[in-house]
């Protein structure tokens, strides 16, 4: 399961945690997803969507 948008297509994003020690560490940040179902085409779908998309109303529930 992809852990991506499916509206806006935002997806984990990877970086490094950095110690005082300057040691480096794989870090990732995922999207916050919710499972929503929508209207799709004139059918109800479950879509991944990211809180951003329902706020902003890219989707009706």
């Amino acid at each position: 399961m992809a852990r991506v948008c499916d509206i806006c297509g935002k997806k984990p994003l990877v970086g490094n945690n950095v110690s005082h020690a300057n040691n480096k560490t794989k870090k990732v940040s995922r999207p916050n997803l919710q499972e929503v179902n929508t209207v799709v085409n004139g059918q109800r779908r479950k879509v991944k969507v990211c809180t951003r998309c329902i706020r902003s109303g890219a989707i009706t529930k």
